[in-house]
């Protein structure tokens, strides 16, 4: 089999890995032979500082798999191409596509092959290739294979800028359903071993100059949705556990997409829950930058996102005995739970007030979303000129006019579009239903 075929049947099997993100390292490149960086940019299709769209090169070493977990396209039972490359191969691979300009760093994952240990064995000679016979100082995202030695994990840590082990379903139960052959203590004991070496290193680097970093760009996982019952509320306690006690960057969400007929799963021809991931992400940007706990999004009595409204305006309408906020008094802890006010613009407003009173105007200016936040705030004691405040007319503003028409027309929801998507007629549906400025500012930057 060419290099092309191999390509090609890898490539289309790692793209149910989530792998978004910024790298967060700074490291250049180190020697004058050496090339790529790893300096301030985002990696897969994210944006850079300045502006750039940056692309990674998203593979597995091999779809050939011990394991059978159902959910997984490239589980033993599945009949599909099986291919495999060898270290040499992705290393060279992974240069040729950078002297080309068509990536700038590179998320390795692989099916499990003989046993965990040699898997991570071969994913580690081929990114030393990388690192010291090509000098690749490039960023590079490993994903780790449950079951390997802690040793292996260390090697593969000083050779990656970030490292994650996908914890794939929320609870013990759904892996014993869909994934017999892993358990949890296999993913939460590497991923607790990496948080104690993330941490032992910080120490020596501070103590001795040359100690070798590892995984400065810390650790990730990702949890598939709609694939198990697990509720938004388990799904979300979890995440929160996770972030403070094994200090990950980022907890990935993945709509589950039907990759087969297993009774055990969502049949084939069912739409993935594209709704339901994005409620997550917004509701995990709460928990990580906006102060939020995990019970105060959502809680026993309702485990459920609301289809209608982003968590933040959710809270909102819920505790109304909190608004609204006078605006140059509030702390910015209350500023954050505005709907309407970002982190961003929450910093503005308390750097700007210190120097004069801020009216509705001032806002606007600082980056404010009035439409949303007219209703939960005073400025000097005064609700906005003409604003009537009732409970309807509250939710009816805060619901996306887009949002509105799709769920009235199609009885649910599409993923967001930046495009004019043909109807069954072949013509393309009146701009208002495209999303509008501020939903697409929302997803690129996550300040609700």
């Amino acid at each position: 089999m060419d290099m092309f075929e191999k390509l090609k049947i890898l490539g289309e099997s790692a793209k149910y890995d989530a792998s978004c993100t910024s790298s967060g390292v700074d490291r250049k490149g180190g020697a004058s032979d050496g090339i790529g960086s790893a300096a301030s940019c985002g990696l897969c299709h994210s944006f850079a500082a300045d502006g750039r769209c940056i692309s990674l090169l998203k593979i597995l070493m091999t779809n050939f798999c011990l394991f059978d977990c159902k959910y997984c396209v490239n589980r033993r039972s599945n009949d599909v191409p099986r291919a495999r490359f060898t270290p040499d191969e992705i290393a060279d691979l992974t240069i040729n596509f950078y002297r080309r300009n068509y990536i700038e760093g590179l998320f390795l994952s692989s099916g499990i092959i003989q046993s965990p240990d040699y898997t991570c064995e071969q994913m580690i000679e081929a990114l030393s290739l990388l690192r010291n016979k090509y000098k690749f100082y490039g960023y590079i995202h490993a994903k780790t294979i449950p079951g390997a030695d802690p040793e292996l994990i260390n090697r593969l840590g000083t050779l990656a800028d970030r490292i994650s082990v996908n914890i794939e379903l929320p609870s013990q139960k759904s892996l014993n359903t869909l994934a017999p052959d892993k358990s949890k203590s296999s993913i939460l004991l590497p991923m607790g071993h990496i948080t104690n070496k993330i941490r032992q290193n910080s120490y020596e680097i501070v103590k001795y100059k040359a100690a070798p970093k590892f995984a400065p760009a810390g650790q990730s996982t990702q949890m598939i949705i709609g694939a198990t019952p697990d509720t938004d509320f388990q799904i979300l306690r979890l995440s929160e556990a996770m972030y403070g006690k094994y200090r990950l960057k980022r907890v990935f969400y993945s709509a589950y997409v039907p990759v087969g007929d297993q009774k055990l799963l969502p049949p084939a021809g069912t739409k993935p829950p594209l709704l339901r991931e994005h409620r997550l992400y917004q509701a995990d940007w709460l928990l990580r930058f906006y102060g939020f706990k995990a019970e105060e999004i959502l809680d026993e009595q309702h485990q459920e996102f609301n289809p209608l409204l982003d968590p933040k305006c959710n809270w909102a309408l819920h505790h109304p005995e909190c608004f609204p906020v006078e605006i140059n008094k509030a702390p910015y802890e209350m500023l954050l739970r505005v709907p309407g006010i970002g982190v961003k613009s929450a910093q503005k407003i308390v750097t700007a007030r210190r120097q004069t009173k801020l009216d509705y105007p001032d806002l606007r200016k600082l980056g404010v979303v009035l439409k949303r936040a007219n209703y939960f705030i005073l400025c000097s004691g005064k609700r906005a000129e003409g604003l009537i405040v009732t409970e309807t007319g509250i939710m009816r503003q805060l619901m996306s006019a887009s949002a509105v028409k799709e769920l009235e027309q199609k009885g649910g929801f599409e993923q967001l579009s930046f495009f004019a998507q043909e109807d069954s007629a072949g013509k393309f549906p009146a701009l208002p239903s495209l999303p509008t400025v501020e939903d697409t500012v929302k997803c690129l930057t996550g300040e609700m």
